[in-house]
């Protein structure tokens, strides 16, 4: 018994490119702050649309150097961190899921998860499943990220418009 051809429509990962509306979710889910914050207890100064890369207390920013700063890291970090550990085709929608959690967990942790090993194994649906497993920071489940997750599912199952 032959499996379902679930790639059908999907194109190679290497040839999608970064959509608008990726990048103004992930703005929307950070928030913006214009000083730089500790999130929350333990963790690391944090500005504009969630970067930490060299920033210290004290630092200030505005919102257009932010979405610059956020759209060159979204481009040549996140989606460029995809693109290296997906090795499946994708629908758009299931590109712009992997951008938006990768940018939240990180390169790293998004590579070795379960949910790339899921997506690279042709497990679609059991990969965009994998999302709500990620809402704990510490060990404490966060609410936003409940939210986010949930959304970020819905998005890789193509329930979203």
């Amino acid at each position: 018994m032959s499996k379902p051809l679930y790639s059908q429509g999907r194109s190679a990962v290497a040839l999608l490119v970064l959509a608008a509306s990726t990048l103004v979710g992930i703005a929307v889910h950070e928030g913006y702050k214009d000083e730089a914050y500790i999130p929350v207890p333990g963790d690391v100064p944090t500005i504009d649309f969630g970067r930490t890369k060299g920033v210290k207390m004290g630092d200030k920013s505005n919102p257009v150097r932010g979405l610059q700063y956020l759209l060159d890291e979204v481009e040549n970090v996140y989606a460029a961190g995809v693109k290296r550990c997906v090795k499946v085709p994708l629908f758009q929608h299931e590109y712009e899921a992997m951008i938006s959690i990768s940018y939240n967990i990180g390169v790293g942790a998004f590579c070795n998860s379960t949910l790339v090993k899921k997506l690279n194994a042709g497990d679609y649906e059991g990969a965009c499943n994998e999302f709500t497993k990620w809402v704990y920071v510490k060990g404490r489940k966060v609410n936003g990220l409940v939210n986010r997750r949930e959304q970020e599912k819905k998005q890789c199952l193509g329930e979203l418009n």
